[in-house]
C-alpha cells in the first residue's frame, strides 16, 4: 500500500473534475469501517430494495381504495395528473429504482438512515475514488470497480443518461462515468434530448418535468431507471413507516427480519398534516395535540428535523431542511406554520434529530497541503444495484466527513469525500 499525496489524487482527477464549480476536502486515505458496520451495510440492500416494493404497493392499493386513501392523497399533492396516473398504471406495477442509496448518519448507536434518496448523485464520484484509492493498495469496500460493474448491470446493452439543467452541477462525474463505461452509455442534456433506441437513466428531479420536453415520451417507454413514479421521491414514507395506523401493514408485509432492520435504521418522523386530532388523543412520542404547540416547542424539546418532503426545488441538498435546536424561536415557528399551510401542495416532514458521533479523519489542508486530522461527523451513502432478477448488490460506500460545528453534513466544500474500506 502506498502513500497517497494530495498531487497523486488532483493529478489523478479528470481534468473537468466531478462538480461544476464545487470541490471537496482531499484525504490520503479511505474511511475504515469495522466489522459490524461491514455486515450491516452488506445485509441493507435487499431490505431497503423489499421496503421500496412495499411502499409502491400501499400506494397502488390506496389509490384503488383498497387500503387507506389518505395515503396516496398525501403522496400525490402537488402533482401533475398525467404523472400520477401514469406511476398508477398497470405497465408501473411492481417497477421499483434499480439504485438505492440511503444517507445513513454514524451516531453512538449504529446508523441512522435520514432518507432514500430517490435521484442519488455521487455514483461517478465514488466509482473513481473507488478505482484510485484502489490503486494506491487499500481494499475498498464494494471493490475497486464495484460502481462501474454495478451502474452498467442495469442495462443490457448501454443507456443514455439524461442529465438537466437543474441537475447540472453533476454532469462532470456522470461523463466521466459514461466514458468509463465505453460507446453503449453517453451522457444527454435532459431538455433537448430525443427518444432513441437504447434505454435510460434518469438524472433529475420530476419536479422539474415541465423543463423537459419529452418526458411524456420518457415516461412511455420501458427501461428508464429511475421510473417516472414521483411517489419514491418522497421523504414522508420514512415517516409512514412508523404511522401506528400502518404499523399491521408494515408487518405483514415485510419480513420480519427485514422489519427489524428497519425499526433499528430509520429515524423516528411524522407527516405535517394539520388535521384536527381529538381532545383525548396526541401526536404520538410529541405528546401535543397540534402542530401548532410543536411550532412552540422549546429549544431543548425541538430536537427534531423539518424537510421539504419531496417534488419541490428544496427537496436535495440540505436546502429545505430546519433542524429545530439550530434556529431561534420565531424561525422554528414560522418554518412550522409554513409547513401546515403547504398541505394538501406540498408534503413536509418532521424526523427525531440523531446526535452524530465524533470520528477522526486525516486530510490534507486545502492552503497548505499539509496533512492534519479532521474531528468531525460522518454520513455514510452506500450504493446498492438491483438486477433484472430483484437482487441487490453493493457497489460501494462514500463517506462525507464534515468539521464538528457542522449540523447538515453533505458534500460541502469544507467537507471531505472519500470511499470506505
Amino acid at each position: 500500500m502506498s502513500e497517497l499525496t494530495l498531487d497523486d489524487l488532483k493529478n489523478a482527477a479528470p481534468k473537468a473534475g466531478f462538480f461544476a464549480d464545487r470541490e471537496w476536502i482531499w484525504s490520503p486515505e479511505p474511511f475504515l469501517l469495522n466489522k459490524a458496520q461491514r455486515r450491516t451495510l452488506t445485509r441493507l440492500g435487499h431490505p431497503l430494495h423489499r421496503f421500496q416494493q412495499v411502499c409502491d404497493e400501499l400506494y397502488r392499493l390506496s389509490g384503488e381504495g383498497r387500503r387507506p386513501e389518505w395515503i396516496s392523497r398525501l403522496l400525490d399533492a402537488g402533482k401533475p395528473d398525467w404523472m400520477i396516473k401514469h406511476q398508477r398504471s398497470e405497465g408501473q406495477r411492481g417497477v421499483a429504482p434499480r439504485v438505492i442509496r440511503p444517507d445513513l448518519l454514524l451516531t453512538e448507536e449504529g446508523f441512522s438512515a435520514s432518507e432514500l434518496d430517490g435521484v442519488p448523485g455521487g455514483i461517478g464520484t465514488l466509482a473513481w475514488l473507488s478505482k484510485t484509492y484502489a490503486a494506491a493498495g487499500f481494499e475498498i469496500f464494494g471493490g475497486a470497480d464495484g460502481m462501474l460493474k454495478g451502474f452498467a448491470s442495469l442495462f443490457e446493452d448501454g443507456a443514455e443518461i439524461l442529465v438537466s439543467e437543474e441537475s447540472g452541477d453533476y454532469r462532470p462525474e456522470m461523463a466521466w462515468l459514461a466514458g468509463e463505461l465505453g460507446e453503449k452509455f453517453s451522457v444527454h442534456e435532459a431538455e433537448t434530448w430525443k427518444p432513441g433506441d437504447r434505454e435510460a437513466y434518469r438524472f433529475f428531479e420530476l419536479f422539474d418535468w415541465e423543463s423537459i420536453p419529452s418526458i411524456r415520451e420518457l415516461a412511455g417507454r420501458g427501461g428508464v431507471t429511475p421510473p417516472l413514479k414521483p411517489h419514491f421521491e418522497e421523504k414522508i414514507w420514512l415517516a409512514l413507516f412508523w404511522t401506528p395506523s400502518l404499523r399491521k401493514i408494515w408487518e405483514k408485509e415485510l419480513r420480519g427480519s427485514h422489519l427489524q432492520i428497519l425499526r433499528k435504521l430509520v429515524s423516528y418522523g411524522w407527516p405535517v398534516d394539520p388535521s384536527k386530532i381529538p381532545p383525548h388523543a396526541a401526536l404520538p412520542r410529541l405528546d401535543v395535540t397540534s402542530w401548532d404547540e410543536v411550532g412552540e416547542f422549546s429549544q431543548k424539546d425541538r430536537r427534531l428535523v423539518l424537510k421539504v418532503s419531496g417534488f419541490s426545488e428544496l427537496a436535495w441538498g440540505s436546502r429545505g431542511v430546519t433542524i429545530g435546536h439550530d434556529v431561534s424561536s420565531p424561525e422554528w415557528k414560522e418554518m412550522m406554520t409554513r409547513a401546515q399551510k403547504e398541505f394538501g401542495r406540498q408534503s413536509w416532514v418532521v424526523q427525531e434529530f440523531r446526535e452524530t458521533k465524533l470520528v477522526e479523519h486525516p486530510y490534507f489542508d486545502p492552503e497548505t497541503g499539509e496533512r492534519r486530522i479532521m474531528v468531525g461527523r460522518a454520513r455514510l451513502c452506500p450504493y446498492y444495484f438491483v438486477d433484472r432478477e430483484g437482487k441487490t448488490k453493493l457497489g460501494g460506500c462514500l463517506a462525507t466527513i464534515v468539521p464538528a460545528d457542522k449540523k447538515k453534513i453533505h458534500g460541502m466544500r469544507d467537507g471531505v469525500l472519500v470511499p470506505c474500506m
